[in-house]
């Protein structure tokens, strides 16, 4: 096995996954970029979700809004779901792992905020739950996917936006998604501060 060329196999695969997903993401990541900042101008917040590789993008997520990006700004309201070991452990233990971000939608999430739910399947149970604790609720959903956006894309409503990475790949879809989330941060970034670079 030539290491090198595997990991070089790596790089083109990673750069050609995401040129492919520019075509399907840009409009919608432009459409969520604008529905967060609404929520954002509002006094709302965004609340992020997601297992494993997701829960690190939810928190990437909040830390750049919470903290900055590339500018500096004021601090932004953006929560992960993903963080508290008490109320993930407690509400695991008490009921059922598959509620552990919908009790807190239910508990933090308020109409006209945002959930952004990020499950490179599409079929985590615990973030099709805390979706629909986001409709009950009335926050708009900004969902990130792969592999066809699996049961999330038929859970989502009107008003939602999916952003599925057209790709089978576990480890693409990730990779993707951590672009987009930086694009969602840019994007929030440019329309606050007026960025036009």
């Amino acid at each position: 096995m030539d290491l090198i060329e595997r990991i070089s196999q790596q790089f083109q695969d990673s750069a050609q996954t995401k040129l492919e997903a520019m075509e399907f993401l840009a409009a919608p990541l432009a459409d969520a970029v604008q529905t967060m900042v609404a929520c954002l101008v509002n006094n709302g917040k965004i609340l992020a979700c997601g297992n494993g590789g997701s829960a690190a993008d939810a928190q990437h997520f909040a830390a750049e809004l919470v903290g900055r990006f590339e500018a500096e700004r004021q601090e932004l309201a953006a929560i992960a779901l993903t963080t508290d070991s008490s109320i993930l452990t407690a509400i695991a233990n008490d009921y059922s792992y598959n509620v552990v971000f919908a009790k807190q939608v239910r508990a933090l999430g308020q109409p006209g905020d945002v959930l952004l739910a990020i499950s490179t399947s599409g079929n985590s149970a615990n973030v099709i739950e805390a979706i629909r604790a986001a409709h009950d609720n009335d926050l708009t959903v900004v969902a990130l996917t792969g592999k066809g956006g699996g049961q999330i894309g038929q859970l989502l409503r009107e008003g939602d936006i999916h952003l599925c990475v057209p790709a089978e790949r576990t480890a693409r879809i990730q990779e993707t998604h951590l672009l987009a989330i930086h694009c969602l941060c840019d994007g929030i970034d440019c329309l606050l501060l007026g960025v036009d670079e």
